[in-house]
């Protein structure tokens, strides 16, 4: 039987069992925070990635006493369980369980399958943000052995660590920046740090967008070299698509030294003096 590594994926027909269950904290995270407001799961809290979580001057992580401060506002405590989701595929629920990992809270899970598969399913949605009052949420230091950092990363270069590039095909080989759309999300140059494996993050998932058994990831991480026993470093375009390959690497297959490098390709290809190479 194909298992994973840690408990830390919830089944839809289990979270619509407790979604009033008031030890849970059920957040969406989406790539579209509009979506929220027209249709999410009852008593889910809605984070905008890039209004509550990031701060938008240093284009950086919260620091702990903010990223408590939020949470607590929104009636999470320490003590509560954080359900995750979000759309395309998880994306940034994915993000936000490695944001919370790096902070220390271990009472964490994803939802197995994003909000589109909810809702054709035709699971209960709601329009209502729910109302709680106001927690206490202590954020620990930084767990900097899950984050990678731009200097370890050009290190890694001329080391055993593998580099793990997630993101499409065409923005490895340099024939786009970024996609379509995302344009403001660029970088100066295309192409992909030297030496690293394309690994798009689309291929962990099914066509629903719920994770691939243990036995399929393994066998296709295996097969592009990637799960060798050395040091993993995970990158895409901002961060939140290879916090999605990280999510599977270190928590599905349990694959204990990966890192996920969310400056990724937006802060890698506007480097002065760092390499970069082109093609498949």
């Amino acid at each position: 039987m194909s298992i994973y590594a840690n408990e830390v994926l919830v089944e839809a027909a289990w979270l619509a069992e407790h979604i009033d269950d008031d030890s849970i904290r059920i957040v969406e995270v989406d790539e579209n925070p509009e979506l929220y407001s027209q249709a999410h799961i009852p008593n889910a809290v809605g984070f905008d990635w890039r209004q509550d979580l990031q701060d938008p001057i240093r284009r950086d992580f919260l620091g702990p006493e903010a990223f408590g401060e939020l949470f607590g506002a929104r009636g999470i405590s320490n003590e509560h369980t954080i359900v995750l989701y979000g759309d395309r595929s998880n994306w940034f629920a994915a993000y936000t369980y490695w944001y919370l990992k790096y902070y220390g809270h271990d009472r964490v899970r994803l939802l197995n399958g994003p909000r589109e598969k909810w809702i054709s399913d035709g699971r209960p949605t709601s329009t209502e943000a729910p109302r709680r009052p106001a927690a206490v949420f202590t954020a620990q230091l930084g767990d900097e052995a899950i984050r990678a950092r731009r200097d370890e990363v050009l290190a890694a270069i001329d080391a055993p660590t593998k580099l793990v590039d997630v993101r499409s095909p065409a923005e490895f080989s340099g024939e786009i920046i970024s996609p379509p759309g995302y344009e403001r999300e660029g970088a100066q140059r295309a192409g992909h740090i030297p030496g690293a494996a394309s690994i798009p993050w689309s291929q962990a998932v099914g066509e629903d967008g719920r994770f691939k058994s243990a036995d399929e990831l393994r066998e296709l991480y295996t097969g592009k070299g990637v799960l060798n026993g050395e040091e993993i470093i995970a990158y895409c375009r901002i961060g939140e698509r290879s916090a999605h390959t990280w999510f599977v690497l270190h928590e599905l297959l349990g694959h204990e030294r990966v890192k996920n490098y969310d400056g990724s390709w937006t802060e890698w290809g506007s480097l002065v003096g760092v390499p970069v190479e082109t093609g498949g």
